[in-house]
């Protein structure tokens, strides 16, 4: 099952498994946007929109509508 980066809740973490829509803007790819990386919520604005993240060290805060277009495969603490 695939999730989406808005998908995620404050102090959830995952790994970015696609970034390859055409709606997704270059700068957050530069930023470190990239398959692989890892990503968490840090602190979600009100109405849960925008959302601030920690990805690979790099703090960015990006809207859901963007963020529903980032897959990602969650990270389970056991």
């Amino acid at each position: 099952m695939s999730h989406t980066l808005a998908e995620l809740k404050k102090g959830e973490s995952a790994v970015i498994t696609d970034v390859s829509s055409s709606l997704i803007p270059l700068k957050l790819l530069e930023m470190g946007c990239l398959p692989g990386n890892s990503v968490s919520v840090l602190l979600l604005a009100p109405f849960q929109d925008p959302m601030y993240l920690n990805i690979n060290g790099t703090h960015l805060a990006i809207r859901k509508e963007t963020a529903a277009h980032i897959l990602i495969e969650k990270v389970t603490h056991e």
